[in-house]
């Protein structure tokens, strides 16, 4: 999924300095921003103070939407280069295409993975015929500089593994969990996974303690760590855990997130992830006016143009303009 937003701001994440090495509970309220026509999403990270866990850079959540009459989502090709996009869905179906000439409808509880690397574009739609809702979260993950120029590929798992327990569903989507291990390629120490509890249930989810962690709700009601969360809301944990009190009110889905603190600082921009804002500039460049990222075919309609670059250049580390 691509940021549309056309103020983008050149943002500075990574590095230890947001990291809090202890246990906490910050609970997180989204930025609403429009997605197209008819897809309005709630954008969890970055965030006002908190930028990344552990190697997530990016959090998106949507829905549930009623498109029964709408097109739903359509995001039309776009670059993408430093990170890999993580679709998750809960209701309805997204078409996947990309430069590679990947072509992939992604359906609830089925990992679409797509590694940017070096350089990718993409585009994401509903298909014609769809479902009447659609829910689901769009995620980023910073690649670590050792591969951050990988060549780009697509994966598509519709098998993952789970890790259960009383009133508890826990699907893998990335990295590992409690011994369960995605088969979605991991380039940093994480794990994401979706968390589906029954009502009334209560379960201790197993953690990393040198992991920091977050969870999203995505719909239904219930207490993590004691702490009350509502859908669409993100509630950061901190690092220092070794387990995650966990409670449902009613039937209730929550996105655990979590990772070894990224030590790089990165740059965020737009649909990119480098490491400086000269390299943010060189690629929007290559995007407007070469090949590097490639063509997506099959996609009816024109390709995304970049916003411009904001000409001040980066403030003082950890800083955000």
């Amino acid at each position: 999924m691509s940021n549309l937003d056309r103020q983008a701001a050149l943002t500075v994440c990574g590095g230890r300095g947001f990291v809090v090495a202890e246990p906490v509970r910050e609970l997180l309220s989204p930025r609403h921003v429009r997605l197209g026509e008819s897809t309005e999403v709630r954008r969890l990270l970055p965030n006002l103070g908190r930028r990344m866990v552990g190697a997530w850079a990016f959090v998106d959540h949507y829905g549930p939407d009623d498109i029964a009459d709408e097109p739903g989502m359509q995001v039309p090709p776009h670059p993408h280069m430093g990170l890999q996009t993580v679709s998750w869905l809960h209701e309805g179906e997204v078409l996947h295409r990309d430069s590679l000439g990947s072509l992939q409808t992604i359906r609830p509880r089925e990992l679409g993975l797509m590694t940017s690397g070096r350089a990718i574009s993409h585009s994401e739609e509903s298909p014609r015929s769809h479902a009447r809702f659609l829910h689901g979260a769009q995620l980023w993950v910073a690649l670590p500089g050792a591969h951050r120029h990988v060549e780009p590929h697509f994966q598509h798992h519709a098998d993952l593994p789970l890790v259960t327990a009383a009133g508890l569903a826990a699907t893998v989507i990335l990295g590992t969990l409690d011994g369960a291990v995605s088969p979605g390629t991991a380039y940093s120490p994480l794990v994401g996974a979706d968390l589906a509890l029954a009502a009334d249930a209560e379960a201790l989810l197993p953690l990393e303690p040198d992991f920091e962690y977050a969870v999203l709700a995505m719909s239904g009601e219930a207490f993590v760590d004691g702490v009350p969360v509502l859908p669409g809301s993100m509630l950061y944990l901190g690092c220092g855990r070794a387990e995650l009190p966990l409670r449902a009110v009613s039937d209730a889905g929550l996105m655990l997130l979590g990772g070894e603190p990224f030590e790089e600082e990165i740059v965020m921009w737009w649909n990119f992830v480098g490491r400086t804002d000269e390299e943010i500039r060189e690629a929007r460049e290559a995007w407007m006016t070469g090949d590097r990222f490639g063509e997506v075919k099959g996609y009816d309609g024109a390709r995304l143009d970049a916003p411009e670059v904001p000409p001040t250049p980066l403030k003082a580390r950890g800083r955000v303009r």
